[in-house]
């Protein structure tokens, strides 16, 4: 009789330790996003490349590559177009109530601005050394570019497209955001910070110690609870951070990040990890964050675009490989396999 109450009680406690197994394998699985590559869209021209920007509502995707922006359809990932004399271009940034967009060429010091809908040049605008990120802030209605060389930020009135300020930044700034009520957020790769700009003075207002990142480079926001996503490609690490106050409130081993993405309505931050994946943070709620899942990409894909519609991701990529040492560079960077470069889409 003892023996079987023994045995009775033995079986109750493995079907208990199995059900809060089950229970936590259940809910794992559903905390996971099921996102993984869709398609690859290939661009067979030469060049490097650095950000893409996606209008989600024009089913578009403008794609820096080398000295063009190439523009493909999110439908069907064919080429639609192609934005040339764009020497080192880095970003692309659409004011749409103009009919306008921007591109930030590192290599010639400019900002081209192009039709949306010939896709032709307007005109040319000078700017700081060597413009990076480039973003347009709907609060303000103008256009930043962020200009690596000069740690300095010029900001554009796009309904005249003239140059009306540039702001110091004191270190080397890389992506900026707008809070949309007056605030523009910038990372500072050099000091590691996220320099704070009131959009209405052009003025820096504060500095933000990012604690516990190295070299930040993607940034994004959301909007409704304040807080940034912060990718440091240095420590391979995601800060976020409370945009009212500079707070950090969470940190997260990710990869190589140089690209950061969030989707709103999702509550899902995305980063771009150059060594192959992509990390997924969710925000439960205005303090708490938890770490998803690292989705497999492509080494090299290291910048990152959403389509808030889709809700698809789009990282540009190409194969690497090693370039040859030579006196004046003993160490150099992988150099890109001719005709390899390609737009990776990721989606359910």
């Amino acid at each position: 009789m003892k023996n079987s109450i023994m045995l009775k009680s033995n079986i109750a406690k493995v079907f208990s330790v199995l059900g809060i197994v089950l229970i936590a394998l259940g809910a794992s699985a559903q905390n996971k996003t099921g996102l993984h590559i869709l398609k690859k869209h290939p661009i067979k021209s030469s060049g490097g490349w650095d950000y893409v920007t996606v209008d989600a509502a024009e089913k578009k995707i403008y794609v820096s590559h080398g000295t063009q922006v190439n523009i493909l359809s999110t439908a069907t990932g064919d080429s639609i177009g192609v934005i040339p004399n764009t020497n080192g271009v880095h970003g692309i940034a659409l004011v749409k109530s103009l009919g306008k967009g921007y591109t930030s060429n590192g290599r010639d010091n400019s900002c081209t601005v192009f039709d949306l809908k010939t896709n032709a040049e307007i005109t040319k605008i000078t700017v700081g050394t060597n413009p990076d990120a480039i973003f347009y802030d709907n609060f303000s209605k103008k256009v930043y570019a962020f200009n690596g060389r000069s740690s300095d930020a010029t900001v554009i009135d796009p309904a005249t497209d003239r140059v009306v300020a540039t702001i110091p930044l004191g270190g080397k700034p890389e992506t900026g955001v707008s809070d949309g009520k007056g605030k523009i957020f910038v990372n500072s790769e050099t000091t590691n910070e996220v320099v704070v700009i009131d959009a209405n003075t052009y003025k820096v207002i504060n500095r933000y110690k990012i604690n516990d990142g190295d070299e930040p480079s993607g940034l994004a926001i959301d909007r409704v609870t304040n807080r940034l996503f912060i990718g440091c490609g240095g420590n391979a690490t995601m800060v976020v951070m409370d945009a009212g106050n500079g707070k950090n409130l969470a940190k997260f081993k990710i990869g190589d990040c140089d690209g950061v993405a969030f989707d709103p309505a999702l509550k899902l931050a995305y980063s771009s990890n150059g060594d192959g994946n992509m990390s997924v943070i969710r925000e439960v709620n205005a303090d708490k964050f938890v770490f998803v899942e690292n989705i497999t990409t492509e080494k090299s894909a290291r910048t990152i675009g959403i389509d808030l519609i889709t809700h698809h991701l789009f990282l540009p990529a190409a194969q690497m490989e090693a370039t040859l040492p030579t006196a004046e560079n003993a160490h150099p960077r992988p150099h890109m396999v001719a005709g390899t470069f390609h737009v990776i889409e990721v989606g359910k």
